[in-house]
């Protein structure tokens, strides 16, 4: 089974909801951008029901070269992850 394309998915929701591809494609766009500056501003962005994007900042950490197997020094650094929401595990799992 292939994944669904974001093509798809706009044409599917479009076709579940009974509202226009293009204000589908509108809306998701808006979303997007919305998640994007809230995580930036407030560090977490809430989508009910699948999950959240989440800023963590990630202690620095010693680490190992697999060519060499010299050991490297890991910077710290911010970085974003997606906690899946408990009815979505539920829902799938």
């Amino acid at each position: 089974m292939a994944k669904m394309t974001k093509a798809q998915l706009m044409s599917s929701l479009a076709d579940a909801t009974g509202v226009a591809k293009k204000d589908v494609i509108g809306l998701m766009d808006k979303l997007v951008s919305m998640a994007y500056s809230e995580v930036k501003k407030s560090g977490e962005f809430v989508v009910p029901g699948i999950g959240k994007l989440v800023k963590v900042q990630r202690k620095a950490r010693m680490g190992r070269n697999p060519a060499t197997g010299a050991e490297i020094k890991i910077p710290a650094k911010t970085v974003v992850k997606f906690r899946v929401a408990k009815a979505a595990k539920e829902a799938v799992l």
